[in-house]
């Protein structure tokens, strides 16, 4: 029998809008980014708004406070966040029983939303270490989560970014895909990066998303640019550090989508983050090379219905992400 599609209040759900990606089915191509539920509380709230998928996380091995209070801060006349948490969270033991629940109830159901999970490392552990506490999230979550991100692009943990260089980069996601390669399903992994990438950075990335046979790019996180914003200097200086998120990194964010997409000629998967609010910036990513979207400071602006508003528009445009 042909299902039909449903929709209610916060939901639309038509098989047009299913989409595959790194051999998984999403229920529909519109995520939300990492960072909102970190420690995955409100899967199933989440599921009954629409979202395909939720990145949970960063999740890191050991639980941290993350960074003083105030760290989230709006600049609505840029529709803009900027946020300098400090990957909060409540460890990857207490994120894994919470996910070994939620995937007990939810391991039979037909186009369930999909789990990614964004793991990174402590801010006490040394950058040369830093590899082991990737592992011991992979570690623990695999099995649990249906890919993971690597998320080596938070300005908001002292020298992260540091890892984002190519050596340190191959050690990092070699030693994932060594272990990965070792499970009887592998799971796909996929890097974050940062839209403040130079060209010759982003070389270097693609280069070595390829040479390791990585599944994909989230693209993009948070920038530590603040040219062109509306709001006033004053204002910027009394808020101070953190990552700009919305539509002030829309352009750039889809300029690196481009630019990856391009550069691999397809052959790496693609989320597109960053300035996502309607259906035609969800188009935008997709011309761009992207498969799927994800939003969050959208979802903070245009509210609970902001998913299902996208995935109306991409049903009336007919567009959809790419399947890989």
């Amino acid at each position: 029998m042909t299902r039909r599609w449903i929709s209610n209040k916060y939901t639309l759900k038509h098989p047009a809008l299913e989409t595959r990606f790194l051999g998984l089915t999403f229920p529909n191509p519109v995520g939300l980014g990492a960072g909102f539920d970190k420690n995955a509380k409100y899967l199933g709230e989440l599921e009954m708004l629409g979202f395909g998928f939720v990145e949970i996380g960063t999740v890191t091995p050991k639980p941290q406070a993350g960074n003083d209070k105030p760290r989230l801060f709006r600049l609505p006349g840029d529709r803009a966040l900027i946020n300098r948490m400090g990957f909060n969270n409540d460890g990857v033991k207490v994120v894994a029983a919470k996910l070994k629940d939620w995937k007990l109830r939810n391991s039979k159901r037909h186009a369930r939303m999909i789990i990614g999970g964004n793991i990174g490392k402590n801010k006490q552990t040394p950058n040369d270490e830093a590899w082991k506490d990737y592992e011991i999230c992979f570690q623990q979550l695999v099995g649990l989560v249906d890919y993971f991100v690597v998320n080596v692009s938070s300005p908001n943990t002292p020298g992260l970014r540091e890892l984002q260089e190519k050596d340190s980069l191959r050690k990092i996601l070699s030693h994932l895909q060594t272990i990965n390669a070792q499970q009887t399903t592998p799971t796909p992994i996929l890097l974050k990066i940062a839209p403040d990438l130079a060209a010759s950075q982003l070389d270097d990335v693609i280069s070595l998303a390829l040479e390791i046979e990585l599944d994909g790019i989230v693209a993009s996180n948070t920038t530590i640019n603040r040219a062109g914003l509306l709001t006033a200097k004053e204002q910027l200086d009394a808020i101070g550090t953190g990552g700009l998120s919305g539509a002030p990194v829309k352009d750039r964010a889809t300029e690196v989508v481009k630019y990856i997409s391009d550069g691999t000629r397809q052959q790496l998967g693609i989320i597109a983050s960053g300035g996502v609010f309607t259906g035609d910036d969800a188009k935008e990513k997709f011309a761009a090379g992207a498969s799927l979207v994800q939003v969050w400071t959208g979802f903070i602006y245009v509210g609970p219905g902001i998913t299902k508003n996208i995935c109306r528009k991409l049903l009336k445009q007919n567009t959809v992400g790419a399947t890989r």
